[in-house]
């Protein structure tokens, strides 16, 4: 057990942390000490994240693009790659923008994004009770959060209108799962890390039924691993989108951006873009 003595200053906290394995000891100390309201309190965040609690749990928020998000425990932690996605989102977003934010997690991609526009109709998914509550808190009066499975709680309002579609689903093979970290694979849920067989499957289901809820136009933007991109792209192209990558190297980010048709003006369906790759 951890004495409130030996942790009196941010080097040794520093210390204990990276004989734990932490990383960015020097960080996380600095982080704990914040928090902390007594040397009892630090010594008892101290202990959580040397017994393998991820950071932001310990925390209660994580940081992303700027800002803190609360997180609770056993809810996915938003990662900084995906603040490439995110930024992508932004840059095709019209004025007003209808956006829905599927496994959205603690909704702080939704947030980012709401907050980024003027006009904004947003709406965010999850089927984890515990993400749904934290995105409710997170968002606010920013958007309306949905409990259910990827579109199913959506209301019909929204079949042709959506320009904007996160969709940060898991894209982690289910071989794969049990080679992540600990932080990860014990303490986040595995239907917000687990992809299937190839990692695509639930990319598969969105893809399919993207296209009923993409206004013309309209763009739908998901994560995959480098090794995925191409496949990821055939998954979007089969649905009836065009697709392109945009990749981002500091991030190590890989985002795989699909657009529905253009309206026929005699009202014969969706013409389908060019497809593309970056």
């Amino acid at each position: 057990m951890l004495l409130p003595s030996s942790l009196a200053s941010l080097s040794a906290t520093a210390d204990v942390l990276r004989r734990a394995g932490c990383v960015f000891a020097e960080d996380e100390a600095a982080l704990l000490h914040e928090a902390a309201a007594s040397p009892e309190e630090l010594a008892l965040l101290v202990g959580r994240r040397t017994g393998g609690l991820p950071l932001e749990h310990v925390l209660g928020w994580a940081e992303f693009c700027g800002r803190r998000f609360a997180v609770d425990a056993g809810v996915f932690v938003p990662r900084r790659r995906t603040e490439f996605l995110v930024r992508h989102a932004v840059a095709l977003a019209p004025d007003p923008a209808v956006v829905v934010d599927l496994c959205c997690g603690s909704g702080a991609l939704g947030a980012v994004l709401a907050g980024a526009l003027d006009r904004v109709e947003l709406h965010a998914c999850d089927v984890e009770p515990a993400a749904v509550r934290c995105a409710r808190r997170n968002l606010g009066g920013l958007g309306v959060v949905h409990e259910g499975d990827l579109f199913g709680p959506l209301p019909e309002r929204l079949l042709g209108r959506v320009d904007v579609l996160l969709a940060n689903v898991p894209y982690v093979p289910s071989a794969d799962v049990e080679l992540l970290p600990a932080e990860a694979r014990v303490h986040e849920p595995r239907v917000a890390l687990d992809g299937g067989g190839d990692g695509l499957d639930v990319m598969r289901r969105v893809a399919a039924d993207a296209p009923r809820w993409l206004a013309p136009g309209g763009s739908l933007l998901v994560e995959a691993s480098e090794r995925q991109r191409d496949a990821a792209v055939e998954v979007l192209r089969g649905a009836g989108l065009s697709a392109r990558v945009v990749v981002c190297e500091e991030l190590y980010a890989t985002v795989v951006i699909g657009t529905a048709g253009t309206r026929d003006p005699v009202g014969r369906g969706r013409v389908p873009n060019p497809g593309g790759q970056d």
